[in-house]
């Protein structure tokens, strides 16, 4: 932000000077210069205005050819403010005939095509905006909440249009909800470099098709794994595209345990029916004790619970069962993994709990894609420290009603996108 303000000079300054001074701010170089500054006290604004030097040539900005001068735009740009004076470069921008293209504006050095704002105030907003809301920034800056809006949209599509396709190795896929959980976006996460390369409306078997398409063969086979929950429409869009699917797709050992948490969580609301019935209490208000990790309970929390753990409740024995099937990952070879899971199964299908029976039968079905993950050793926490990051942004901005519009924020702040505008 300037610290200085026309006016302010002593006495002994002259016009020569705010120019030379905002040329330097500016950072302006041949042919264009400081024309003159005005300021106005009334609306506390400062007038900057740019001029190129008499005679100079131009270039069309499609083709670069130099052509003849057609005739001069009037553009006013919103600049950083001098101290609390809203700042604004101004000039008259010449237009050529290009006997190609026609007539075009000529490209200027410190806006892109098309902005309202200068270079230096666009980087400073997109700064901002990375750890605040658009409100918030444009509210610090003067900016409307859909000015604030149209710059991260802006960066984002000229970020998407730097990108390079560049190989990844291990992917992660997720889903992510907005508008109360009734629409999805699907994301595409690079989990070496931890941010997102793709988001897709919906979370179809479709949905990741114009990713997928948009890599080069020999990219596709460089893809080693992909850890993603059991959703069969993912499955069928990562099999329908990468050579050996089935050997690269890990199913996320996190979302299992979270289905093997919802089956024990069954159990206990059916047993805490029946038990409070008949006035027992013991398991009322335990909800998250059975689904814990005792590994990260506190010590007084792990003894409150031991009584409950090792006695002959329902509830008591699908919890074992979860706890028993964490050893599942800590197996090094397939063989030995898949007849742990054999005896596991077992177990819960003489167990009698119709919850665990079902998750059971799921687990069954989907096994072999669970074991990959002992030869890639990938899971989707990456994924869901990204999800976190996504929810906050969701949170920020009270919710998203335009798919479109939560697409771009996802980009723009994970997307570790080229984002900052450049000169001409």
């Amino acid at each position: 932000m300037g610290t200085w303000l026309p006016g302010d000079l002593d006495q002994g300054a002259t016009a020569m000077d705010d120019r030379a001074l905002y040329q330097t701010i500016l950072g302006l170089t041949t042919p264009w210069e400081v024309e003159r500054v005005e300021l106005r006290e009334a609306t506390q604004e400062v007038d900057v205005w740019v001029a190129a030097a008499t005679g100079t040539a131009f270039g069309c900005p499609q083709c670069a050819a130099v052509s003849p001068v057609y005739d001069h735009v009037e553009r006013r740009w919103r600049h950083l403010d001098t101290c609390q004076f809203r700042t604004l470069l101004c000039a008259r921008v010449p237009r050529v005939r290009c006997a190609t293209h026609g007539v075009t504006t000529v490209r200027v050095p410190w806006a892109e095509p098309g902005s309202r704002f200068t270079l230096l105030l666009e980087r400073l907003a997109i700064a901002w905006l990375q750890d605040a809301t658009p409100t918030a920034v444009g509210r610090r800056l003067g900016l409307s909440w859909d000015e604030a809006r149209g710059i991260m949209e802006r960066a984002v599509r000229r970020g998407l249009a730097r990108r390079t396709t560049a190989p990844v190795a291990r992917l992660g896929i997720d889903e992510k909800s907005f508008l109360k959980r009734h629409q999805y976006v699907s994301v595409v996460v690079d989990l070496d470099r931890g941010c997102v390369p793709h988001v897709a409306d919906d979370r179809k078997a479709t949905s990741l098709t114009p990713y997928f398409t948009a890599l080069t063969p020999a990219q596709r086979e460089g893809i080693t794994a992909v850890a993603m929950d059991m959703w069969e429409p993912y499955c069928t869009t990562v099999r329908a595209h990468v050579p050996d699917a089935d050997a690269k797709i890990v199913f996320d050992k996190f979302h299992i345990m979270q289905h093997v948490g919802a089956a024990v969580d069954t159990v206990r609301k059916q047993e805490h029916q029946v038990l409070s019935a008949a006035g027992d209490t013991r398991i009322t208000r335990t909800k998250y004790a059975w689904l814990t990790n005792p590994a990260n309970m506190a010590r007084r929390a792990r003894r409150a619970f031991a009584a409950l753990r090792d006695s002959t409740l329902k509830s008591a024995r699908a919890w074992a069962m979860k706890e028993s099937l964490r050893r599942l990952w800590h197996y090094t070879y397939v063989g030995a993994a898949r007849t742990f899971f054999r005896r596991w199964y077992g177990w819960a299908m003489r167990s009698q709990l119709e919850p665990m029976k079902k998750l059971a039968r799921m687990l069954k079905a989907h096994l072999e894609n669970i074991l990959t993950y002992l030869t890639h050793r990938i899971t989707n926490a990456v994924t869901e420290g990204l999800n976190a990051k996504i929810q906050w942004i969701k949170y920020g901005a009270r919710g998203y009603r335009n798919r479109d519009a939560f697409k771009m924020a996802i980009y723009f702040h994970c997307g570790k996108l080229d984002l900052e505008p450049r000169p001409s």
